[in-house]
C-alpha cells in the first residue's frame, strides 16, 4: 500500500511533461483529478478571507502552502538566509467541515511536501520531506495553529503567539520563534491574487512583519540569529495556465519600513504582473500590472542573479542582488530560493524565488 502511495504522489508532483518539471508545484495542470461527488473549489472574485480559520487548511482546495522567508543575522553580524515551505496537493476534495476517513484505513486525499533551506555565507543547504495525509504524517490545523510533517513543525504552543518553527535535518536544524508584529495583508482584490489576464488566481495574504530570533544549528555550530520574516499563504485549484512558463517572486523590506510584494508570471510575448505597496503606516495597496516593471539585468544566463524592479507613482527603482553562491533547492522540482539585497531608491534586504529556468 505504501508503495503505491509513492507512486501516485510521485505522479502528482512530477507532472509528465518537460514545463510541468520546470514550472515547480504549481505548474501541473493536465493531472487528473479521481473521480468524486465533491467538487473542487476554484476561488474568485468575492470571496473573502476569514481568521483565524485560514490559516489552517482548505481540503476542498486542490494546491495550498504556508511558506516562510527570514532575512536573519547571527550575534556576529553575519546575515542568515532562512526558509520553510509546506505544500498541500489534494487528490481527492473534501469539505472543510467534513471529517477525514479513520487512518486505519489509509486515505489518499492529499499529498504533502516541506522545503526547509538555510543560506549562509555562499553555502546553500536544502532538504526535502514527502508525506500522505490523513494518517498522522503531515497536516494542518487552525487553531491552535499547528503545521507538520514528520518532525518539521509550525506551531503557536500557546495559543496566542509567539509561534515556534522547528526543522531538523541531517547536518542542519533550526528552532525559531517568531512574534507578528503587524496583522495578514490581503493581495490583490481583498485576498483574491489574479495570476493572468484572463482572470485565473488564488487566495493570498502575508504577514510581512515578523521579529524572529532563534537558533540555527549548521554541523558542529549552533548560531544564535534574529531578524524579520515574511510568511504567505496561498490556495487555489487551478495551476499554471498553458503557456506560463514560470514565476519570479520578491518580498522586500525596504528600510524605509515599507515593504514589497511583487511577482511575474513568465508567459509567450510577455508577462503578468502584480503586486502590493505595503507602506510603513497605511494601508497595503494593490499594483496594477502595468504600475510594475521588473526585469533581469542584461547578460545573465540561468537563473538570473540581478534584476531592476520599478514601481510606478512611488518612486521605487530598485535593484535586486543574491548574493554570490547556487540557492537552487533541488528537490523534486529544481528552483531558485535566495536572501537578496536591494539598492537605488531605497535600500533592504528580501528574497527571491525563480522557477521556469530549466534545472
Amino acid at each position: 500500500m505504501r508503495r503505491s502511495f509513492w507512486l501516485l504522489f510521485l505522479l502528482v508532483f512530477a507532472g509528465c511533461s518537460e514545463q510541468q518539471q520546470q514550472s515547480g508545484f504549481a505548474g501541473l495542470a493536465g493531472v487528473a483529478e479521481l473521480e468524486s461527488e465533491v467538487p473542487f473549489l476554484q476561488p474568485g472574485l468575492g470571496d473573502r478571507l476569514s481568521f483565524p480559520e485560514d490559516f489552517g487548511p482548505h481540503p476542498q482546495h486542490r494546491i495550498e502552502w504556508w511558506y516562510l522567508t527570514a532575512n536573519l543575522e547571527t550575534a556576529g553580524g553575519d546575515s542568515l538566509g532562512l526558509q520553510w515551505t509546506q505544500f498541500r496537493q489534494a487528490i481527492k476534495p473534501r469539505p472543510v467541515d467534513a471529517e477525514p476517513l479513520p487512518a486505519s484505513e489509509w486515505p489518499l486525499e492529499a499529498a504533502w511536501m516541506a522545503h526547509g533551506a538555510v543560506s549562509f555565507k555562499g553555502r546553500h543547504y536544502f532538504a526535502e520531506k514527502l508525506a500522505r495525509g490523513d494518517v498522522g504524517h503531515a497536516g494542518a490545523i487552525a487553531e491552535p495553529l499547528t503545521v507538520w510533517l514528520d518532525n518539521w513543525q509550525l506551531s503557536d504552543p500557546s495559543g496566542d503567539g509567539p509561534w515556534q518553527l522547528r526543522v531538523s535535518a541531517d547536518s542542519w536544524s533550526y528552532d525559531l520563534f517568531m512574534s507578528i508584529n503587524r496583522g495578514p495583508v490581503a493581495h490583490g482584490n481583498q485576498g483574491f491574487s489574479t495570476k493572468s489576464a484572463s482572470g485565473e488566481g488564488s487566495m493570498y495574504f502575508s504577514l510581512v512583519d515578523l521579529q524572529i530570533e532563534g537558533t540555527v544549528t549548521l554541523g558542529d555550530e549552533t548560531l544564535d540569529v534574529s531578524g524579520q520574516g515574511w510568511f504567505d499563504r496561498e490556495w487555489s485549484s487551478q495551476f499554471l495556465k498553458a503557456g506560463q512558463q514560470g514565476w519570479d517572486w520578491f518580498a522586500l523590506h525596504l528600510d524605509s519600513g515599507d515593504k514589497l510584494m511583487a511577482f511575474q508570471l513568465r508567459e509567450d510575448g510577455g508577462a503578468f504582473r502584480s503586486g502590493t505597496w505595503i507602506p510603513e503606516k497605511g494601508e497595503p495597496v494593490a499594483l496594477t500590472p502595468d504600475q510594475l516593471r521588473m526585469a533581469p539585468v542584461s547578460g545573465q544566463s540561468g537563473y538570473p542573479r540581478q534584476w531592476q524592479l520599478e514601481v510606478a507613482g512611488y518612486g521605487v527603482s530598485l535593484e535586486v542582488s543574491a548574493p554570490v553562491g547556487d540557492y537552487r533547492n533541488t528537490g523534486l522540482y529544481p528552483y531558485w530560493e535566495s536572501p537578496v539585497t536591494v539598492s537605488g531608491s531605497h535600500s533592504g534586504v528580501g528574497y527571491m524565488e525563480l522557477t521556469g529556468y530549466g534545472h
